[in-house]
């Protein structure tokens, strides 16, 4: 290859020897005519294509060559080193045995992958971009983002952050972090990376010919717990439908590694025109089907609420931000047994039950899907045929995990997405859980600034006082009868 003052044009070597824990089985070794020693674009080849080492000799001004200066990756370890820099010295000083070293180096990271093998889960980096954002919210963002991971499953090695206007058109982060992360990738055998910020086509499509590795963003990190959770035929119809909806305009991309399992992938490199337009008019068909039977369950659903709106059973529906307590919250007043897990989105598939209050009285308690900030458009769609059940709530008892540092940021989100549902008209209770949690005094300050309901569901908490307040807005143009009002106490006490 021959380049120029400005710089060589490397060819795509494909995947050639490019497995997990091996080099490329390439040297680049190219001439510098100012002397300058490795660029940091000899550093960014190095990362980016995996090279065994990279070269750069001196010019002198007599056309003889100089020094020359040479480096590689080097695993892991504990000083945060991503590559190794020789001496410089001239080439004919070279003194070691290139092959000796270079399977030194390799046996190296082959120990590294087959220990990393015996672990759990897929292992992962995570990757956030300010954007413009404080330093606090992204510390938040990176937080919610590890909790997703764990949810799915997923082995959070790493993360890695950077501080911009805002997110890299082309690659999300800059060029000198994303040669960073490449290395780091390498280094720790990654499986996966994971990005907070939502990624065009075009952007997924870069990171991962330019990583070799599934680059996924929060939206298919969602998808995919999601479909690990759905249970019933109604919800895997919507997460596939979701699914499909995002994958549409990803279809184009030639090495789209970030659309393997985590996405429900689709996969291979290079795919014909003809094979492209055909996944593309499956993929079609396969939404119009879903979407032809999630509106015939939409009327079954509706059928099922006019009888239920015909007896005329009130319903409290829980809605909250996801992992606040809302299914603990139910179990505890309803003494059912209903599934908890300390896991975003544990609830995907809404849970009914009914609850008798004084006077005979029933309501019947639905436990949804929790919410998250951004929540997908994707989802939001999918999954509003589900949350059409909020539409029958005489009562949202909306739940907060009380010892959030940024509950008023979750508040608001879910706030949003009723909004979007034009619930937020409905008769809202709020209710601050887990509050087993705060410091002493802290639950009655934060029930007073926001005329909430303080209580602990795994406790058993405040419920008989979260139970009197939902009867008084229920049935707030009537009394109770005397006597009532220890049958009261005691439903109250039955249910925590």
């Amino acid at each position: 290859m021959v380049g120029s003052t400005s710089g060589i044009e490397l060819p795509d070597w494909g995947r050639i020897r490019a497995g997990r824990g091996r080099l490329r089985g390439l040297r680049l070794i190219h001439t510098h005519l100012a002397g300058e020693g490795l660029t940091r674009d000899d550093l960014t080849d190095l990362a980016l294509l995996r090279l065994d080492a990279v070269v750069s000799i001196e010019t002198r001004e007599d056309g003889l060559p100089g020094l020359a200066h040479a480096g590689s990756l080097c695993p892991a370890n504990d000083d945060g080193r991503t590559t190794e820099k020789l001496p410089p010295c001239h080439p004919a000083e070279f003194d070691f045995d290139f092959s000796v070293w270079i399977r030194d180096l390799e046996n190296e990271l082959a120990r590294v992958t087959a220990t990393h093998e015996t672990e759990a889960g897929e292992r992962a980096i995570l990757v956030s971009v300010t954007a413009g954002r404080d330093r606090e919210t992204l510390e938040m963002h990176v937080e919610e983002l590890r909790e997703l991971a764990r949810a799915a499953g997923v082995q959070v090695v790493d993360v890695v952050t950077q501080t911009r206007p805002k997110v890299d058109p082309r690659t999300v982060i800059g060029a000198g972090k994303l040669s960073d992360l490449v290395i780091r990738c390498f280094q720790n055998d990654i499986d996966l990376v994971i990005f907070d910020q939502d990624m065009t086509p075009a952007q997924a499509r870069n990171l991962s010919e330019r990583m070799e590795l599934r680059v996924i963003d929060r939206t298919q990190l969602i998808l995919d717990i999601f479909a690990q959770r759905a249970t019933t035929g109604d919800g895997k119809l919507q997460v596939e439908l979701a699914q499909l909806r995002y994958r549409m305009p990803r279809l184009a991309q030639r090495a789209d590694l970030s659309l393997s399992r985590l996405a429900g992938g689709i996969g291979g490199r290079g795919p014909g025109e003809t094979k492209l337009e055909s996944d593309r008019r499956r993929v079609r068909d396969r939404i119009t089907r879903l979407e032809r039977e999630a509106k015939r369950l939409t009327q079954q659903r509706e059928g099922r609420r006019r009888k239920r709106g015909r007896r005329g059973v009130p319903v409290l529906s829980i809605v909250g931000y996801t992992n606040a307590g809302k299914s603990t919250l139910l179990r505890s007043l309803t003494q059912s047994d209903v599934h908890v897990e300390d896991k975003m989105f544990a609830t995907l598939d809404p849970v009914s039950r009914r609850l008798r209050f004084p006077r005979e009285r029933e309501v019947i308690i639905t436990d949804t899907v929790g919410f998250i900030r951004d929540l997908p458009e994707d989802l939001v769609a999918a999954f509003h045929a589900t949350l059409e059940e909020l539409r029958d709530a005489s009562l949202l008892l909306h739940v907060v995990d009380a010892a959030s540092p940024d509950l008023d940021r979750r508040i608001k989100a879910v706030r949003d997405v009723l909004g979007e549902l034009g619930l937020d008209q409905k008769p809202e209770l709020l209710v601050f859980n887990q509050i087993d949690r705060l410091e002493p005094g802290e639950a009655e300050i934060l029930a007073d600034r926001y005329g909430a309901i303080a209580v602990s569901a795994l406790e058993g908490i405040g419920l008989r006082e979260l139970l009197s307040r939902a009867e008084e807005i229920l049935w707030q143009d009537e009394t109770l009868a005397p006597g009532e009002e220890e049958r009261f106490a005691d439903l109250a006490a039955q249910s925590g």
